[in-house]
């Protein structure tokens, strides 16, 4: 018996530490998991996404980021039409159907550079995921949440932002035992900086791709919260 009780008082310690990760501590574990190298500052690759959702016919989007030189392009075809966008070192140019355009066309076409500058943020947050919540103006809550999301447990992070950085409230789901990033979810807020539940959306992630040393999702489904409809499907070809 005695014996027993004192196995019982040392697994006490080993409970409570897992009890008690904090949220830098996820983090790192996340990103150790994903970038053990410490690859994605220096992050220069190619990408192939195919975009596929109902109704709508596919999309192909040739990526490039080039951290260290500033450098970003993305070439998205559809249908008959092919637009590039391309950002290096904040100088911008567009092409339609492989042509640059001037400011009239880019106007007729309904192109412009802020959304360059939009993909290029977009592209690089979600591939750059989870590394990306250690830049400037991202606000870790203290409190690793425990949830259950589709019958499979989760360890997850509650993400805010500067204001100058972004109003959404967004939510990453890590495998309690590897630390991978299996899903992430998002909610639009009110003029008090309250979550409005049935805005945003949440994203399942599955199967890898490993890219510069980096593991990254290589499917990503887009669901709507308010009501579980599937948006569409974002596969990156490698």
């Amino acid at each position: 018996m005695k014996s027993i009780l004192i196995l019982l008082i040392l697994s006490v310690p080993l409970t409570c530490t897992t009890q008690t990760l904090t949220a830098r501590e996820l983090l790192d574990k996340a990103i150790n998991y994903h970038d053990p190298s410490a690859n994605w500052k220096t992050f220069n690759h190619k990408l192939t996404v195919i975009m596929t959702s109902p109704k709508e016919s596919k999309r192909t989007s040739q990526i490039y980021i080039n951290l260290p030189a500033d450098y970003f392009s993305v070439e998205a075809s559809k249908d008959s039409v092919v637009t590039t966008y391309t950002l290096d070192k904040g100088k911008c140019e567009m092409k339609y159907n492989n042509k640059v355009v001037d400011s009239i066309i880019a106007q007729e076409k309904k192109m412009n550079c802020e959304r360059a500058t939009l993909y290029k943020n977009y592209y690089s947050y979600l591939y750059g995921l989870p590394m990306k919540l250690n830049d400037y103006g991202t606000n870790l809550n203290e409190k690793v949440e425990k949830r259950s999301f589709k019958g499979k447990d989760y360890l997850v992070l509650k993400v805010t932002y500067d204001h100058s950085v972004g109003n959404d409230v967004w939510y990453f789901y890590f495998n309690p035992k590897t630390y991978a990033m299996e899903i992430y979810q998002f909610f639009k807020t009110d003029e008090n900086g309250e979550e409005k539940p049935d805005t945003g959306e949440y994203i399942l992630l599955s199967e890898e791709a490993i890219l510069n040393s980096i593991k990254m999702p290589k499917v990503r489904a887009w669901y709507y919260n308010k009501d579980k409809t599937y948006l569409g499907t974002d596969t990156l070809e490698e």
